[in-house]
C-alpha cells in the first residue's frame, strides 16, 4: 500500500469517528462512505438494508467474486477523553471501532484500485445496525447476494487486549449466538409489615435468578460452551411496600442450536415451576437476536494465508479459541461461505488496550495499514488469475 493511501485511511477513520450514528440512522456515515468510494472512481449503490452501501471493483474477466464487509453503526454512549477528532454527535460514539473497520475496507478499495493484482470482482459492503443484530438481515432481505453475487464474504473486527496487528481466526464457530430473555413475575403486593398477606415476587425472582445458574451447570454438556446472564432485576415496589411485579432481563450465549433449545426449555420450566410453588405467575419472553458466526474451513484457510503474508507466522493465530461475544456477520455466513477474523487493537491503555463499548475506547490507528494489507492480500490470493471461484479453497 502506498503512503498516499495509508495517510488517507487515517483521515477517513478520523472523519468517520466524528459522525457516529446508531443503527439504521447512519445517514451522514453513508454520505462519507459514498463520497469516498465515488472519489476512488467506483459506482456506488446506496440504501441497501436501510443505510447500507455497496460498491464493486472488477478487473479482468475472472468469474470469482468476494465481499469485504465493514459495520457502520456507533453506540449511544457519550465519548470521554480529549481527541482532535472526537465525536460531534452528542451522546453517540464509535465505541466498538466500526470507524476503523470502515476505513480499512475503504483503504482496501483504494489499494486494489491503485495496485490491481487480481482477476475478478471485489464487493465493498458497508452494513448498518450491527449492534442491533438487525443490519445483516436487512441487507439480506433487500437482496444483497442476489444483486451483488459473491462466492464468499470476509470481515475484520478489532480486539483490544491482543498485540496490535496480530490476526486471529479459526475454522468453525468463532462467535456465539445471543438470545435475549425477559421474565415477568406477577405476585400480590402489600405492606412490608404484613408479608403473610402477599405473594412476594421478589422472593420468587431471587429463587429464579439462582436457579437459572444451574441450567448450564446441570443441563449442558461441559464440553459445550454456554452462558446464562441475568443483567436486570426490576420491581415496582417502594421502601415499605412489597411489589406486585418483578422483571428479570438478561441474555444467553451458545454455539449450537441444540444448546440454545436446552437453555430456553429449562428456563421456561424453572420459571413456571418456581412461580407455581409460590402462587405467582411467570411469563418468559425469549428471542433469538444473533446467529452463531461459523467460519467456512476453506475461507478460514484463505484468511490465515493472507494473515501470514502480511504479518508472518508469529503474528498469526490460525486456530484461536471461540469468543462468547456475538456479531450479526453470522447471518451472512448462513447464506454464503465466509470468515470472520480478529485484528489485535493493542494491549496498553491509550494505545488500543481500552475495552470495547467503553467511553474511553478508541480504535488504534497503528493497525489500519495491517487491515488494509490483509484485505488486499486476501483479494489477490482468492482472485488470482486461473484460481477456483473464491471460497472453494486456496
Amino acid at each position: 500500500m502506498s503512503n498516499h493511501v495509508s495517510a488517507r485511511v487515517r483521515d477517513w477513520r478520523h472523519e468517520l469517528h466524528q459522525c457516529p450514528e446508531t443503527g439504521f440512522a447512519e445517514q451522514q456515515t453513508s454520505d462519507v462512505i459514498a463520497r469516498v468510494l465515488s472519489e476512488l472512481g467506483l459506482q456506488v449503490e446506496r440504501g441497501i438494508g436501510g443505510t447500507g452501501v455497496v460498491a464493486s471493483l472488477r478487473l479482468g474477466d475472472g468469474p470469482g467474486a468476494i465481499g469485504l464487509r465493514a459495520d457502520m453503526d456507533g453506540l449511544p454512549l457519550p465519548e470521554r477523553g480529549e481527541k482532535a477528532y472526537a465525536s460531534r454527535n452528542d451522546g453517540v460514539m464509535h465505541a466498538c471501532g466500526h470507524d476503523g473497520h470502515m476505513a480499512m475496507v475503504l483503504g482496501a478499495a483504494g489499494a486494489l484500485i491503485e495496485g490491481g493484482g487480481f482477476d475478478g470482482t471485489v464487493r465493498f459492503v458497508f452494513q448498518p445496525a450491527e449492534e442491533h443484530g438487525l443490519g445483516a438481515k436487512a441487507m439480506l432481505a433487500d437482496g444483497l447476494f442476489d444483486r451483488f453475487p459473491m462466492d464468499a464474504i470476509y470481515a475484520l473486527h478489532n480486539l483490544p487486549g491482543v498485540p496490535a496487528g496480530h490476526l486471529l481466526t479459526r475454522p468453525g464457530p468463532i462467535l456465539a449466538s445471543e438470545d435475549n430473555f425477559e421474565i415477568t413475575i406477577n405476585g400480590r403486593g402489600g405492606h412490608a409489615a404484613r408479608p403473610q398477606t402477599v405473594v412476594d415476587p421478589l422472593v420468587v425472582g431471587a429463587e429464579i435468578l439462582l436457579a437459572l445458574q444451574t441450567i448450564v451447570a446441570r443441563n449442558v454438556d461441559p464440553t459445550q460452551p454456554a452462558v446464562v446472564s441475568c443483567t436486570e432485576f426490576i420491581g415496582d415496589g417502594v421502601r415499605n411496600a412489597i411489589p406486585d411485579q418483578v422483571i428479570i432481563r438478561g441474555d444467553t450465549r451458545s454455539f449450537s442450536p441444540q444448546v440454545q433449545s436446552v437453555l430456553e426449555e429449562r428456563m421456561r420450566a424453572l420459571c413456571g415451576g418456581i412461580g407455581a410453588a409460590h402462587g405467582a405467575t411467570c411469563t418468559v419472553t425469549y428471542t433469538h437476536e444473533f446467529e452463531t458466526t461459523v467460519n467456512d474451513p476453506d475461507c478460514a484457510g484463505a484468511s490465515v494465508r493472507a494473515a501470514i503474508a502480511v504479518g508472518g507466522v508469529e503474528r498469526t493465530q490460525p486456530d484461536c479459541q471461540p469468543f462468547m461475544g456475538s456479531e450479526d456477520f453470522g447471518a451472512f455466513t448462513r447464506v454464503v461461505p465466509g470468515c470472520f477474523t480478529f485484528i489485535g487493537n493493542g494491549v496498553e491503555p491509550g494505545r488500543g488496550g481500552g475495552p470495547l463499548h467503553s467511553r474511553d475506547y478508541d480504535f488504534n490507528d497503528e493497525i489500519l495499514d495491517v487491515g488494509v494489507d490483509y484485505y488486499t492480500q486476501l483479494a489477490r490470493f482468492l482472485l488470482a488469475p486461473g484460481a477456483l471461484p473464491a471460497g472453494c479453497g486456496c
